[in-house]
């Protein structure tokens, strides 16, 4: 079976001096890296998205700023491939889809920014498509939501969408486990 690993987002923009800093970016990009490490040891599959804002009024993954660019740990290098999304879901309007299908791809694993967003969107679609889902949680981060005059943090959220994701949509788990017991 073939695997391929995609790193959502992991830009500038989310991390501490960004214009969306979201919680944990540091951490997740240190495990998101272990991960690629392997998977380029492995020469396995290598997939980096890119959103690009394109809405009105949008404040941060600007076009032409230093806050879209993809994050130093995990900066792809020569052959891997790099998709510019401007929406949540990674697989509307790009050919993610084609890629994964004309590398033989059967199991993704995902990791990146936001949880409650990006890797949602995209987890669930990659589930309707077919593909088998890994999320590394540990390689995603999210920041601190409001709703109806409460504050959830980002720690909740985070944990509220891992467990969402993890009741049919994908095998949730660490990135420890998946370079244990999965690659």
């Amino acid at each position: 079976m073939s695997d391929a690993l995609v790193i959502i987002d992991m830009q500038n923009d989310y991390f501490p001096g960004g214009n969306m800093e979201v919680i944990n970016s540091e951490n997740a990009a240190q495990r998101a890296q272990l991960l690629l490490n392997k998977f380029r040891t492995d020469h396995k599959v290598i997939i980096h998205i890119r959103h690009v804002s394109t809405r009105a009024g949008a404040t941060f993954l600007l076009p032409a700023t230093q806050g879209i660019e993809i994050h130093e740990r995990v900066s792809p290098e020569k052959g891997e491939k790099i998709f510019s999304k401007n929406y949540p879901n990674s697989f509307r309007n790009t050919n993610l889809e084609k890629y994964l299908h004309d590398n033989g791809v059967k199991r993704v694993i995902f990791c990146g920014m936001m949880s409650h967003m990006c890797i949602d969107a995209t987890v669930r679609t990659a589930f309707d498509k077919g593909f088998r889902c890994i999320v590394a949680e540990d390689a995603c981060a999210t920041k601190d939501l409001s709703f109806a005059g409460m504050t959830i943090p980002g720690h909740q959220v985070h944990a509220s969408f891992m467990a969402a994701l993890s009741a049919v949509y994908a095998k949730v788990l660490n990135t420890s486990e998946i370079l244990k017991n999965v690659l």
